[in-house]
């Protein structure tokens, strides 16, 4: 007999090689039904898999975190089935499983259009009614490319020889339909759920622009309808969100060929970026950062040093002068190392906090450009600490409710945070890496807080803590950092004198908060949908006279308003006030003032919010101290 231990701490023995499914049943029909595949030992496997020996076996069900990795493979082969049964000439080749879905790469001369997708999504529907068993086998590699050879699938066979001779490959099989694939799968199709095909796409065989061009059929799955539709109404906000057309409509920035991953800011996008970085500007002071300004290109030395030229070289801008080389600085941390460097340093000085505006510049590929999401230049509200091992803990506390105070001004709630530890290609020892991803865990647990850890995800300097938070429609974002490098002040020569006079190396950490401003900035304006709040808004008021009898007034409130230091135009055009009204709530300036002769000869404005709601006849004292007090808590 053999023991299988239950998530729940429980333990049951079966006969060796039984199966996933018949220990689902064992346990109850309900479970059995609602089964979709197994984990042993912490290894994905389809139901039909046999347990030979004693294991941890979890039942995935709805409710595990892999269900929906599994329900989206198998809805991929369900979408290659139904294409080749509709368009038999089809070739398949790889289908993966994507965030949020899944895509297809077929092989055919005919392109796919819209009304070919719909055509296909209704055969998958039927293949999910037909119920049709899930079967896997296995194969020898040369049977396998014999296999497919003989199926004219000759993608598929150019795959398998790919493989190592050695290696046995599993098939899995659905009705008429056979496809290479590691699994698992569902036990039949009519486990398949909400899905829906979502668009078409280019895709070069294997990934290279000289092979043949491919045809790419995106979709998503889900586990219920509800999941389904609130996905599909999330796309729909986030394409009206979406900051590349915002900006066009505000006139906040535009980008251009010329400058490929660069942006051109307007006055108004500029006036958003003026008020975010002021407002950073506060968050130094008041945390005790002293700001600094590094120069943009340094000598190729010192990128040698900081192991960048090595590990990083192929991401950076480079040129020379008079046979030297240098690189555009892609971080500021060198430089800020510089500074410190400049003087010696007591153990009574730190922790010493630099903080910089710092604008760096990424040789990002043209594909991965998006908007000013994805950029090539951007500045970072970029801060370094140089500190003792002792003073890690406390620092990496302090920074992280700072952060959460930021994000929560900006109007974030929903913070998850993650560790991302050491990747394979990293300089330094395990001894040190352990230091640094152990101080991380014990500040964040100091905290009191949750996390979750990315294996392998670090950079190659340090592991680092990520805030990850969900705007208004529930997308995810990654933020801020705090990382913590025990190697590049070393590398660059840092040292400070401890209380014994001897010299040490000082830990740095390496902290942003809003990382990007231009990211930062995009993602604010799809979480707010344009409408910023009064004390982000480029313009937070326009005032608006009904005739020209009224300008006079109109002009002096408005110059009262900006001497209070508020952002505010007066709109003195002759046109009629239903137009005016109508083309600043288009720009969505949060207040509204309208003047006619009753306000004029009052000293009042008649207020309206951007929501359309009237606010009523305030006098300009009472407007200024209910601005004043919705911009200053900032």
């Amino acid at each position: 007999m053999i023991t299988i231990t239950l998530p729940d701490g429980a333990k049951r023995e079966y006969s060796p090689n039984t199966t996933i499914g018949e220990v689902a049943a064992s346990i109850g029909p309900g479970l059995a039904k609602a089964a979709l595949a197994g984990k042993v030992d912490g290894k994905l496997v389809d139901l039909s898999y046999p347990i030979a020996a004693d294991a941890a076996l979890e039942i995935v069900t709805d409710k595990h975190p892999d269900a929906l990795e599994v329900l989206r493979h198998s809805t991929a082969h369900l979408l290659a089935q139904a294409t080749q049964r509709l368009f038999p000439d089809t070739q398949v080749t790889i289908g993966p499983v994507v965030e949020n879905g899944f895509y297809y790469d077929f092989a055919r001369k005919t392109p796919f259009t819209p009304d070919d997708l719909a055509t296909i999504e209704a055969e998958m529907t039927r293949i999910v009614a037909e119920a049709l068993p899930v079967a896997r086998s296995v194969m020898s590699r040369d049977q396998a490319v014999a296999f497919f050879k003989g199926k004219n699938e000759h993608y598929k066979a150019e795959i398998i020889e790919s493989i190592p001779a050695n290696e046995d490959l599993s098939l899995y099989a659905q009705g008429e339909f056979i496809d290479l694939c590691r699994g698992p799968h569902v036990p039949n199709t009519g486990k398949l759920r909400a899905f829906k095909l979502m668009k078409i796409a280019g895709a070069y065989w294997r990934g290279d622009a000289k092979n043949e061009m491919l045809q790419r059929v995106y979709g998503t799955a889900w586990l219920s309808d509800k999941d389904l539709k609130a996905y599909l109404f999330q796309l729909e906000e986030a394409e009206k969100r979406d900051h590349r057309k915002l900006g066009r409509q505000l006139d906040l920035f535009h980008m251009q060929e010329e400058a490929p991953g660069l942006v051109f800011w307007h006055p108004k996008g500029w006036q958003i970026w003026q008020v975010v970085e002021q407002y950073m500007r506060k968050v130094y002071r008041d945390n005790g950062y002293q700001e600094v300004r590094c120069p943009q290109i340094l000598d190729k030395s010192l990128w040698e040093k900081t192991g960048h030229w090595a590990n990083y070289r192929d991401n950076m801008f480079t040129t020379s002068s008079e046979n030297r080389d240098y690189a555009v600085k892609p971080m500021n941390c060198p430089g800020h190392v510089q500074i410190f460097n400049h003087g010696l340093h007591s153990y009574r000085e730190l922790p010493i906090r630099y903080g910089e505006f710092g604008a760096c510049h990424r040789n990002e590929p043209s594909g991965a450009l998006h908007g000013i999401m994805r950029v090539r230049g951007f500045t970072q509200d970029d801060g370094h600490i140089f500190c003792t091992e002792a003073q890690i803990e406390p620092e990496v506390t302090a920074f992280h409710r700072q952060a959460m105070k930021v994000y929560a001004d900006f109007g974030f709630s929903d913070i998850a945070l993650k560790i991302a530890l050491r990747p394979d290609n990293r300089i330094g020892d395990d001894a040190d890496w352990d230091k640094a991803e152990d101080a991380l865990r014990s500040a964040l647990r100091a905290c009191g807080v949750e996390w979750q850890e990315l294996p392998g995800e670090g950079a190659f300097y340090g592991p680092k803590i990520e805030y990850h938070f969900r705007d208004s429609i529930g997308r995810g974002w990654q933020v801020g950092t705090m990382q913590v490098d025990f190697f590049m002040p070393g590398r660059l020569g840092a040292e400070y004198v401890t209380e014994e006079s001897s010299r040490k190396t000082p830990v740095m950490l390496h902290r942003a908060i809003v990382g990007s401003m231009e990211r930062f900035i995009g993602i604010l304006i799809e979480h707010h949908a344009g409408i910023l709040p009064p004390w982000l808004a480029p313009v937070q008021a326009v005032v608006m006279n009904i005739t020209d009898g009224q300008a006079e007034y109109v002009d002096s409130v408005g110059e009262t308003l900006v001497n209070q230091g508020f952002r505010v135009k007066a709109d003195l055009r002759g046109d009629k006030i239903g137009y005016k009204i109508r083309e600043h709530t288009l720009q969505k300036v949060p207040y509204l003032l309208v003047v006619g002769d009753r306000e004029r000869d009052n000293g009042q404005v008649a207020v309206r919010a951007l929501n359309g709601e009237d606010l009523g006849v305030m006098t300009l004292e009472q407007f200024i101290a209910k601005l004043r007090a919705e911009t200053e808590k900032h």
